[in-house]
């Protein structure tokens, strides 16, 4: 039996709670892959890349979407082959949220779903996911993200990183 599906929204320094709830239900990161959802060709969509890069360098070696070999929507469905049978995906991506909510992550027990804050379709990914509230929601969702905050997208792709490194150091 499954767990009751949960999201909230919580701070940076909230990330590792994430992790060791994951955790705490026996799950260890040789079970885990990363998979870091967006591209390096938007400043607001390039987190999961980000995430993915500073996982890899920091030697975690299941990671799916990093800024030379990005996990976007031109190649996800073929991407998620990738994912081991047997392993649990934690999907990591950016959205847009209410103005309040910047700066914040959006951390679920359930698949995210990759695009859906610009109306694009794409299959649900990870047991898992983590989306980081880069910027507000908006009438020109794709203008929005090319025009987000690096800065921003930097900080929080850092805190996912090192709550990782923190709660399921290598």
């Amino acid at each position: 039996m499954g767990l009751e599906p949960v999201r909230q929204k919580v701070k940076g320094d909230r990330l590792p709670e994430f992790f060791k709830s994951i955790r705490d239900q026996g799950i260890s990161v040789e079970d885990i892959v990363f998979v870091c959802i967006g591209t390096d060709r938007s400043t607001g969509d390039a987190l999961g890349p980000l995430v993915g890069t500073l996982l890899r360098e920091a030697g975690y070696g299941q990671v799916i979407g990093t800024l030379d070999t990005p996990c976007d929507a031109s190649n996800l469905e073929r991407r998620l082959t990738e994912i081991p049978d047997g392993k649990i995906a934690v999907a990591i991506d950016a959205c847009l949220g209410l103005p309040t909510s910047i700066g914040l992550f959006q951390v679920a027990n359930h698949p995210l779903e990759p695009g859906k804050s610009v109306g694009r379709k794409l299959p649900p990914v990870g047991r898992y996911s983590i989306a980081a509230i880069v910027n507000a929601d908006g009438p020109k969702q794709y203008w929005i993200l090319q025009s987000t905050s690096l800065h921003r997208v930097l900080t929080m792709a850092r805190e996912i990183a090192a709550a990782v490194r923190t709660v399921f150091p290598i």
